[in-house]
């Protein structure tokens, strides 16, 4: 688990922790004023039954972020909910009447639209309704209804952030597969249009040079020259690939382009004019050469070819016309164009292929000579993250300032509307409502301590003053919110111990004025029910704005995973391919003369390389390749063979092993193979492959050891081994031996 997921995974529980504490005290205040009222048995009982019940629908049906809010049992559960708010209104009085605001939040979370909010509304001017008496002041009137609006909205902010938090975590992953998709096709468009022309190049010479041996092995040898120098320049291209840049010489291509056609028996024309281009436009129309090349080579039989690019200023444009239009109508649609058109609309270039009434084929791009650097990509975001977190800015102002209006209604039960006690208790209560929302909320506060130890003390003069200057614990304004702020503002366990000693406080200064029990009882839980509101969505909030970061991370790290993979299988599938056609093309260069039949045999081979190694590439961009561990045990003989090596085997029947097993044995031993033919000069080779119901093992020895074997067992090749042997809870090793032998040795258990 990483530490951002860990620390999500905290957030959610504290969410629940904070809003079980927070309903419990708002049942259990209502509970006890119950009690007060008249401790009969039906009473405590009938009260308990349905404060329970409230408890329970809200925590396990509106509250759950797995829950369907807008589901029939969702209607069912809000038309019980109403029940148990308003029915027992005549019997408990004003003792139920902190119980509408449950109604009032689960009525936001429910219903749809516009309609949620009338509803909401609507509560809260029931709820005061119930109390209009004769000689009900205006106070009373205002502080019940901003009371249910407060705790309506407390309620449903404190349901919906966790489901929030749930939803945009699941998003994460969506986010990364996106952004993992993006890259296979990145990586799928670079392997195409290096690795297909080389390969293609490869096929169209080899075919040349076999039906040059013996008769003209002059221009033979050339082809094999020139066959091995495209096969050295492919395997650069893999490495290009696999870390995700490469940079094309419009000049290196224009030459090769040139060679490949004069093989492939095309009459070449070719003029270059153009403007000083910048990397990036030279990579793309070098590019653009290549795949049109390709697809000459690949669809057309062309006889003639015509390559010009020019341009002065701000715009260069290459043409390659053929007089052999594409033999298939999907090479005008295929990924190679495809993936042209979007490299030159990348840097505001344009592509144009057709086949034109004369029988020629053009192929037309212009791009310009110096792009706009390049932005990163910005595409559109999903829409969740962003509201979730004006949300819950909008929710946290609308609480604190409720609370604010709470605490100024409040004070009207005690002292007149008029008198200086009141204005104090007015400005404390708007002076710390600016406090919380302007400094300790912001998340400027945590990098500047001295500031957040001054907005405590501005708040600890807000609380405190009042209630001592006039001995009435109702003018502090809201005390629950220097609670709640040394919470955030001070170090982990200082914070909690001052939110339990202003809480504390609270009580004790209400019993040192001399108030009643249950005034005492109700001041703790609503200094405790704001601390941790106040706590709850400024945390929550946070976390928010932390996942919505953190997606982007989450995203890098897949795209950082998927182009270790896609290094990976170029290199164990495309790096022996090529390293195959190398070998084979040099001995066919040493036979060429003294053994023309084994010349024409080696290439036959080589074409069926060349051959394989473009479905590699095919499968490698479409993110999948199962390896056969029966043809790759064929393959590595021969190979060996061809290279004059002495081949022992001894191959258990491994038909039975499971899939993901035989295909990592099979990439071993196509590593082992290629390594031992780049890094040393073996005579013998002996490869055993043996298996138990336990444990399988594959051993590759050789009695060559090369004066860079150091560097055959440090390279990336023993190195992707290792991590796709450990993945199966396997182990490999490789080094010399005690007998001068070096030694792959590569164990999975079953």
């Amino acid at each position: 688990m990483t530490l951002r997921q860990e620390r999500s995974s905290v957030s959610r529980r504290l969410a629940y922790v904070v809003i079980s504490v927070v309903f419990a005290n708002y049942l259990g205040n209502a509970f006890i004023y119950v009690v007060q009222a008249g401790a009969t048995p039906v009473r405590i009982v009938s009260s308990l039954a349905c404060l329970l019940a409230i408890g329970y629908l809200q925590l396990r049906v509106f509250s759950r972020p797995s829950a369907n809010v807008r589901s029939a049992n969702a209607y069912l559960a809000l038309g019980a909910m109403a029940l148990l708010v308003f029915a027992p209104v005549p019997f408990f009085a004003y003792a139920w009447g902190g119980m509408p605001g449950f109604l009032a939040g689960s009525a936001l979370l429910v219903l749809p639209g516009r309609v949620r909010w009338f509803v909401f509304v609507g509560v809260a001017m029931a709820n005061a309704a119930t109390k209009v008496t004769s000689g009900i002041t205006l106070g009373v009137l205002a502080y019940s209804m901003a009371a249910t609006l407060v705790a309506g909205l407390v309620v449903y902010g404190l349901s919906r952030l966790p489901s929030q938090v749930y939803q945009l975590e699941s998003a994460r992953s969506e986010l990364a597969d996106l952004a993992v998709s993006q890259e296979r096709l990145r990586f799928a468009r670079d392997v195409h249009d290096l690795l297909g022309f080389s390969l293609s190049a490869i096929t169209l010479k080899v075919e040349l040079a076999r039906k040059l041996i013996g008769d003209h092995t002059d221009r033979a040898v050339r082809e094999l020259t020139e066959i091995l120098g495209i096969a050295r320049e492919a395997l650069t291209d893999v490495r290009a690939v696999a870390s995700s840049y490469r940079e094309l010489s419009l000049t290196d291509e224009i030459n090769s382009a040139r060679s490949v056609l004069t093989a492939a028996g095309v009459a070449a024309t070719i003029e270059a004019d153009h403007a000083e281009l910048s990397p990036r436009s030279r990579t793309v129309l070098a590019t653009v050469l290549r795949e049109g090349v390709t697809n000459l080579l690949r669809h057309s039989s062309a006889t003639r070819c015509s390559i010009t690019v020019s341009g002065k200023g701000r715009t260069v444009s290459i043409d390659i016309v053929n007089d052999g239009a594409p033999a298939e109508v999907s090479a005008d649609h295929g990924s190679g164009l495809t993936n042209l058109a979007t490299r030159t609309g990348a840097i505001g270039g344009s592509l144009l292929a057709k086949s034109s009434p004369d029988g020629t084929y053009r192929l037309h791009a212009e791009v310009p000579a110096d792009p706009a650097p390049e932005q990163p990509a910005s595409g559109p975001r999903p829409f969740g993250p962003s509201i979730a977190t004006r949300f819950a800015q909008v929710l946290l102002t609308a609480v604190v300032i409720g609370y604010g209006v709470m605490a100024t209604a409040l004070a009207t039960y005690s002292v007149p509307v008029g008198s200086a006690a009141f204005a104090s208790a007015a400005v404390s209560s708007a002076v710390t409502a600016l406090l919380v929302l302007g400094v300790v909320s912001h998340p400027r506060v945590r990098a500047n301590p001295a500031l957040g130890h001054a907005a405590l003390a501005g708040l600890a003069v807000c609380v405190y003053v009042p209630q001592f200057l006039f001995h009435n614990p109702n003018l502090g304004g809201v005390p629950g919110f220097l609670a709640g702020s040394a919470a955030l503002i001070l170090p982990r366990w200082f914070g909690w111990a001052g939110f339990v000693a202003v809480v504390a406080g609270q009580g004790v200064i209400q019993a040192a004025f001399g108030f009643p029990p249950v005034d005492i009882a109700y001041g703790v839980m609503a200094a405790m029910n704001h601390g941790l509101v106040l706590y709850a969505l400024t945390r929550l909030r946070s976390m928010v704005v932390e996942l919505h970061e953190a997606r982007e991370e989450l995203a890098t790290a897949a795209v950082t995973q998927e182009r270790l993979r896609f290094a990976r299988d170029l290199h164990d599938l495309l790096g022996y391919s090529l390293s195959a056609i190398t070998l084979k093309s040099e001995l066919t260069h040493r036979l060429v003369t003294t053994d023309p039949d084994r010349g024409r045999q080696e290439l036959t081979e080589v074409l069926d390389i060349s051959r394989q190694a473009l479905a590699d590439v095919r499968s490698v961009a479409s993110s999948y390749r199962e390896l056969s561990l029966n043809e790759e045990t064929q393959s590595a003989q021969a190979l060996l063979s061809a290279a004059d090596i002495d081949v022992t085997m001894r191959i258990d029947g491994c038909e039975e092993l499971p899939t993901d097993v035989r295909v990592t044995l099979a990439t071993v031993l196509r590593e082992g193979v290629t390594n031992l033919l780049r890094h040393s000069k073996a005579e013998r080779c002996e490869i055993v492959l043996s298996s138990s119901p336990q444990l399988v093992t594959m051993d590759i020895v050789n009695d060559g050891l090369a004066s860079s074997d150091r560097d055959a067992r440090s390279g990336s090749g023993i190195g992707n081994l290792t991590t796709r042997v450990c993945a199966l809870g396997g182990s490999l090793d490789a080094g010399p031996t005690a007998e001068r032998t070096f030694r792959l040795h590569a164990e999975i258990p079953l």
